[in-house]
């Protein structure tokens, strides 16, 4: 029989008959697309590889999903439960409707929703509403209306998963006055977590807060601990999102206190999970880790298998989130060994094989491939059982569209996988017949949101097999059915294919609209991407980065060929778009919401004599566009592989480190000939005198001031600043004679770290050029350095210790004399001087810090402690230099900064060229990795 007939035969739910032989097509049937051809799966040849993580597609897109399926507190209202909202809580303990035939119809409605059946059980539950208000019980109405706005909710119906809620509430309000009974406090209790579900996906974290609030005093009457610590869970979530870091940690170090006093109970094993999840959201990964193995310990020696398996599966994601791999994947084993579970086995080892291919660990995926293909035709439908098809096509095509060496050098062609026992069959046909089954399945459950999914992965494969025209059919029908449920995090997903589609066919108009919409959608996720939807920490660089890279890289290709001024100004918002992106994900909330000032306005009417250079790497060019003061914008381009790019900037770091060889001088001057080379003469025709860089990528991880021009440093030519963004908070200049300092600082050896004897002398030197507390040594704890700050007002902050930038925030720290503070902790103790209130910081001084070995993106920590901090201008090193020379140098940089007529940024550029004119210390390595970020007036 032909493959064409067979999948026809699938899709309308006949069992087909063995296969015969493989034609060069076939065609996807009953998907409703015209036109659709075939999947010509002769010629798949596709460079790239933008395909979804397989953890992006867990059941409802449930992010760190745990064994049993259960989710995180911090999802979207279609995919949400509160933390450990079991299915058991579906409908409220001891609450019996008196009517046989209403409790019949809960009880069926509450098993298809357990079993992923959401439609099927609306339609029953509805029929239990309707059942209620003829009997006229309004107790259990109420109730039936909190569980059909769950099961509407994870249908995408956000209109009527409202309005359940709110006729829940408004019932449960008329009855308050006389109904006492436990029965009302529990029903009271669940829409209270339900309503503050739907109030935390629709970005109202505040009224999520205070819903749960409620909740927890509730279940306080009830004598319910564990509903309380559910609740308590759920909020130090909601204070995550209004930014309350200290609040929320301090929140959930009361939870964990109140669950180790409990005795050991399934109860408290399960809260531990939920408190160990909660600590992996919010970025306390080890302190996740340490939670989580006691919630282990505790399932053990009960023993309960089922949170066994539930807990390890958590393990695995916060190994995963550590980047622990080896770790991860066998906590996924364990957790596949010890379920009894077939949907949990199938989802660990699924999660195993996502991480095998992510990590180019080809043999063992393709010996994990052929375990996992049987256990899939065998699941019994529903929604999870969709996803784990889509989660297992998506792991395929990633697969499938690369040839890449393992992790014994040896080349692995991916169109050698066998899927399973059957020979001679395409990888191709076997994904789109796992999608279809996916397509048809969705359609049957009624399940828009996974319809959505498994459209759009189908389009996604016919787009790898060049087939467009059909790609951009099913692609289409995918992003409709994503729009119609209000479904942001899958719309943007497939807007994004759309425009690669689109470009592909020379469409590029049509391209950049599309690619606008999906940015457009991005931005309206924000927090929702980084502290929602906590996967993406794995795939931003996957399923986020490229949707920006990819516009701007269309919109400058258009702009080379045919000069056009929207494209420019588009291209720049989208590359300040990803910049703040990127350090929503590093903060995993969207971290800066202070009303800015357009830079643009800064160079053209506050300091006329600086530039604005924004350097973009991107895959075939490096390009510079560059805005001088009231002028347009300009753009060069210079044609250059970006692994050639990225490799020359990796190799100018290693060198300029390197304080007794000058190796990098012929790199130092090829980055300049791709970045300054080409706007030498703009920049000399404006006549000048600062460059302000918002940096990417790599770039990020060189000093500008030591590209050399063949004669000279840059450094020596212009003072130098750096700016995240676009935008500049309160850019005004900084009142010298109001300049007051708190310095604090580290000059002896603390938990292994290297002494720093002349961080005395600098401190010293500091005040003896401006008024100063110092802080030393046993002074400067986290308490006296926060009551310091709180007794009086610093515009400037001076830290002279040792501590690390990391692209994690929670591995940014500074070290104190008793504890090392963290990015988010260093925003809580300057919180008197946050952007809101009248005397921000005007200028941080980190002067012995590093970015962390190993890791490319670090320099990222650098703009997240300026932005985090909440000060105005951060002066930071980005990797340690001799004490003795920063003390010098900083002597200098406080000297210039007395003086009224010069900026921030130029009192550096003399400090730095001080150091660079002595001839014992003219290295690059002395005076070049002190940078300014931020405002540099």
């Amino acid at each position: 029989m032909p493959l064409i007939a067979l999948l026809t035969a699938l899709l309308c739910n006949l069992v087909p008959p063995v296969l015969a032989k493989i034609p060069q097509t076939f065609k996807v049937e009953g998907l409703e697309v015209e036109g659709v051809e075939g999947l010509k799966v002769e010629r798949l040849n596709v460079e790239g590889d933008i395909a979804l993580k397989g953890t992006n597609l867990k059941p409802a897109n449930l992010p760190y999903s745990n064994a049993k399926g259960e989710q995180a507190v911090n999802f979207k209202p279609d995919n949400f439960k509160p933390a450990n909202f079991k299915p058991d809580n579906f409908k409220p303990a001891n609450l019996q409707p008196a009517n046989f035939k209403i409790s019949t119809l809960l009880k069926q409605g509450k098993g298809l929703y357990d079993s992923g059946r959401f439609a099927e059980a609306v339609d029953v539950l509805e029929q239990a509403l309707e059942s209620n208000q003829t009997q006229g019980d309004k107790l259990s109405e109420a109730m039936v209306l909190s569980n059909l706005s769950l099961a509407y909710q994870q249908l995408g119906l956000w209109t009527q998963a409202k309005n359940a809620i709110a006729n829940s509430e408004k019932i449960l309000r008329s009855l308050k006055a006389t109904d006492k009974s436990t029965g009302y406090l529990q029903v009271l209790a669940q829409s209270l977590m339900i309503k503050g579900s739907i109030e935390l996906g629709s970005s109202e974290a505040k009224a999520a807060m205070e819903s749960w609030e409620q909740a927890a005093v509730t279940y306080g009457e009830l004598g319910d601990e564990a509903g309380q610590i559910r609740s308590r869970i759920n909020i130090a979530q909601a204070l995550q999102e209004l930014g309350m870091y200290k609040r929320a940690l301090n929140l959930l170090n009361q939870v964990e206190e109140s669950l180790t006093a409990q005795p050991d109970s399934l109860n408290k094993a399960i809260g531990l999970r939920s408190l160990g999840n909660m600590r992996q959201l919010v970025g306390e990964l080890s302190q996740s880790r340490e939670t989580l193995e006691k919630s282990l310990e505790i399932a053990r020696n009960l023993p309960s298998s089922e949170e066994i398996s539930a807990t390890l599966f958590s393990l695995g994601n916060t190994a995963r989130a550590q980047q622990e791999l080896d770790e991860a994947i066998d906590y996924y084993q364990q957790a596949f060994d010890e379920s009894l579970d077939p949907i949990t086995k199938l989802e660990a080892q699924l999660n195993q094989l996502s991480l095998l291919i992510d990590n180019k660990r080809i043999a063992q995926a393709q010996a994990l491939i052929p375990q996992i293909w049987p256990q899939l035709e065998s699941l019994p439908l529903s929604r999870r059982s969709i996803y784990l098809r889509i989660n297992f096509a998506q792991s395929l095509m990633k697969d499938e569209v690369r040839s890449i060496k393992d992790e014994r050098n040896v080349q692995t062609s991916a169109k050698r996988l066998q899927l399973s026992a059957k020979t001679g069959v395409e990888p191709s046909y076997e994904i789109a017949k796992i999608l279809a089954t996916a397509v048809q399945q969705a359609k049957a459950l009624g399940d828009k949101r996974a319809e959505a999914y498994a459209l759009g992965s189908l389009g996604q494969l016919y787009q790898k097999n060049q087939q467009l025209p059909e790609s951009q059919d099913l692609t289409q029908q995918a992003l409709k059915l994503a729009q119609e449920i209000n479904a942001p995090d899958i719309s943007y997903r497939w807007q994004w294919q759309l425009g690669r589609i689109l470009k592909q066919q020379g469409e590029e108009q049509n391209a950049i609209a599309a690619y606008t919409e999906a940015v457009n959608t991005l931005k309206s996720l924000r927090s929702d991407l980084v502290a929602v939807n906590q996967e993406v920490r794995f795939t931003f660089r996957e399923s986020v980065e490229p949707v920006y890279r990819e516009f701007v890289q269309l919109l400058l290709q258009s702009d080379s060929r045919n000069s056009n001024p929207d494209n420019l100004e588009k291209a720049r918002e989208i590359i300040e778009s990803l910049q703040l992106a990127e350090l929503d994900n590093y903060f995993r909330s969207a971290c800066l919401n202070a009303t800015p000032v357009v830079i643009d306005q800064v160079i053209d009417q506050v300091d006329t004599k600086a530039a604005l250079i924004y350097p973009i790497i991107l895959p075939e060019s490096v390009d510079i566009i560059i805005r001088l003061p009231q002028q347009q914008l300009r753009h060069y381009r210079t044609e250059l592989p970006q692994d050639q790019t990225e490799s020359t900037l990796e190799e100018l770091r290693k060198f300029l480190q390197q304080v007794h060889r000058r190796a990098f001088l012929p790199m130092s001057q090829q980055v300049y000939n791709w970045v300054i080379r080409p706007i030498e003469e703009d920049l000399a025709n404006s006549q000048v005198d600062t460059l302000v860089f918002v940096l990417d990528g790599a770039l990020r991880n060189i000093p500008m001031a030591a590209l050399h021009d063949g004669k000279q440093y840059l450094v020596e030519k212009y003072s130098i600043a750096l700016t995240p963004g676009l935008d500049l908070m309160n850019p005004e200049r900084l009142v010298r004679e109001d300049i007051k300092v708190l310095t604090a600082g580290l000059s002896e050896s603390r938990r292994g770290s290297v002494p720093l004897p002349f961080v005395e002398v600098e401190l010293e030197k500091i005040k003896a050029q401006v008024p100063s507390e110092i802080l030393l040594n046993q002074d400067f704890t986290e308490t006296r350095f926060e009551n310091s700050l709180e007794a009086a007002t610093f515009p400037v902050v001076h830290i002279a210790s040792h501590g690390q930038f990391s692209s994690e925030a929670q591995k940014t720290f500074i070290m104190t004399w008793d504890s090392n503070i963290n990015v988010t902790e260093l925003k809580e103790l300057l919180q008197t001087t946050d952007l809101r209130q009248p005397t921000p910081i005007e200028l941080l001084v980190l002067s012995a810090c590093q970015t962390a070995t190993g890791d490319k993106r670090a320099a990222l920590g650098i703009a997240g402690v300026a932005i985090e901090a909440g000060a105005r201008s951060t002066l930071a090193t980005i990797w340690l230099v001799d004490d003795e020379v920063t003390a010098v140098l900083m002597n200098r940089f406080y000297q210039e900064l007395t003086d009224k007529s010069i900026s921030k940024a130029e009192a550096l550029n003399r400090a730095q060229k001080s150091i660079l004119q002595d001839p014992s210390y003219e290295h690059p390595y002395f005076w070049a990795p002190y940078i300014m970020v931020g405002n540099w007036l």
